[in-house]
């Protein structure tokens, strides 16, 4: 590598312009490495960022007492709503500890979890969430597709806490299907619903997004008739979670969706949920995250970093942040590791290591999708050893996302860097599609090998690539 391309690859990792000094991140120490004649060494530095964000999280800790629901009146086959929150009741009050589901299915409503309560599932224990809608109010102040509203409560939902988790080897059952909450989306896919204009989410959708944009309280975004899914684990501007061990199956809607939260660890967790709408794991505006060790076989995207839709977004303007997903695997989906759509707030410094991903049903491995409507400055996203066996398309950046280029906020990508990255089979390599007035640039991509794959793809107004060590199908490619 001669002494110029040096220059350019630190300047696409974004160090040039600070000697190698890392930038500092919000509640990270910041890492800093003396000048080197290496991209290797370069790219070393740079992923001891990632570890520093890992060390930074606060943990999650608990007391040693356990408070076990069938104690509290909670019993295979009925309704064990009331028991399950007297034990996290009890359990709060006693200064924290876990609430323990013990081996047998259990039916229920919504569970709020409190402050120093783990609600821990045991091998073979099964909580079952009613589908019921009416179960899941009196209605809280929740967020839907990046707009805050009072709405359904999330099937497990924590609002403004502290150390709490959901661990175990037990599953959470949602109970959606083609009969139950699905519906709600209309129109999908292969539509495996009879459809309905009367409980379409659009009644309820088009309203809310208006109000946002018209800048209306979010006490007053109330619906009477409500026809959006909630969520199933939300905590909302929590701090210290931690979701462990368990699988998550059938949801009404995204599956794991922190919301304004700090040190948040998603490990060892199995989302799988083929319904609409069903994201694996999506972090909105949250700070200090870990995904890692988890299984992804979804409905929709398998992680999906957001911020904000619109003006909802920017009136929050709360960046999604210091990331780091790590050792996961991504089977069905709309894309493994995705940015996107709901953007507005931004994200920055994002780091993404050692996935695989492979299914017929995975549409895209690396998607960043925006438009000119949301906006948002996506920066510092690094992307390295990630193995991606069937794929449709590999690697893509969208800003025609749904409204395409219809509002006056250029969404901008800096420091998109992917290194390693080894697709067997895919129908396209690329889709990039920026705006004539925006296009993409300041992307690099090194060592990066597509295999059996049908065609380049699309390369539209994009301004930039760094580009080393690319093959397809076996032979070297210019950009």
């Amino acid at each position: 590598m001669t002494d110029r391309q040096k220059r350019q690859h630190l300047k696409t990792l974004g160090l040039a312009g600070m000697g190698l000094s890392l930038w500092s991140l919000n509640g990270c120490s910041s890492v800093s490495a003396v000048a080197t004649s290496s991209s290797d060494a370069a790219d070393a530095v740079l992923w001891q960022q990632a570890d520093a964000i890992i060390a930074a999280i606060a943990p999650t800790a608990f007391a040693k007492r356990d408070f076990v629901i069938t104690e509290f009146g909670a019993k295979v086959g009925i309704d064990s709503s009331d028991a399950i929150n007297a034990a996290i009741a009890a359990c709060a009050a006693a200064g924290g500890g876990r609430v323990v589901v013990p081996a047998g299915r259990f039916n229920t409503g919504p569970v709020h979890l409190k402050s120093n309560v783990n609600l821990h599932l045991q091998k073979d224990a099964v909580l079952s969430f009613y589908p019921e809608p009416e179960r899941y109010l009196p209605a809280v102040f929740t967020r839907w597709e990046g707009v805050e509203l009072m709405g359904y409560s999330p099937l497990i939902y924590a609002f403004e806490q502290e150390n709490i988790a959901v661990t175990g080897e037990g599953i959470l059952e949602g109970n959606g299907s083609n009969s139950q909450w699905w519906p709600w989306k209309g129109q999908w896919k292969h539509t495996p619903w009879q459809l309905d204009a009367k409980t379409d989410q659009a009644n309820t959708r088009t309203p809310l997004f208006d109000m946002a944009e018209a800048g209306v309280p979010v006490a007053e975004r109330v619906f009477t008739e409500n026809y959006l899914r909630p969520p199933f684990i939300q905590p909302y501007r929590c701090k210290r979670v931690l979701i462990e061990g368990i699988t998550i199956r059938n949801s009404p809607f995204w599956l794991i969706n922190p919301v304004l939260s700090e040190d948040v660890i998603v490990r060892g967790v199995n989302c799988v949920s083929h319904g609409p709408n069903s994201d694996g794991c999506n972090p909105e505006s949250s700070n200090r995250v870990l995904i890692e060790n988890c299984l992804f076989d979804t409905g929709d995207d398998c992680i999906a970093l957001k911020s904000g839709r619109n003006n909802d977004g920017r009136r929050l303007a709360t960046p999604v942040q210091n990331v780091v997903i790590q050792d996961c695997m991504m089977r069905a989906g709309h894309g493994g590791v995705v940015l996107g759509s709901e953007i507005s707030g931004g994200a920055r410094n994002i780091f993404a290591r050692r996935c695989r991903m492979s299914s017929p049903d995975l549409d895209r491995g690396i998607r960043i999708k925006t438009n000119s409507v949301r906006g948002g400055l996506i920066e510092n996203i690094y992307i390295r050893d990630i193995d991606i066996g069937e794929v449709k398309d590999a690697i893509v950046i969208n800003f025609f996302y749904e409204e395409g280029d219809a509002g006056q906020h250029l969404p901008q990508v800096k420091n998109l860097h992917i290194s390693n990255l080894r697709v067997q089979k895919a129908q396209r390599a690329f889709l990039l599609r920026g705006f004539e007035r925006a296009p993409i640039s300041g992307v690099s991509l090194h060592h990066v090998q597509f295999n059996q794959t049908a065609s380049l793809g699309v390369l539209e107004n994009v301004a930039q690539i760094d580009a080393v060590d690319l093959t397809l199908n076996g032979e070297a490619l210019q950009l």
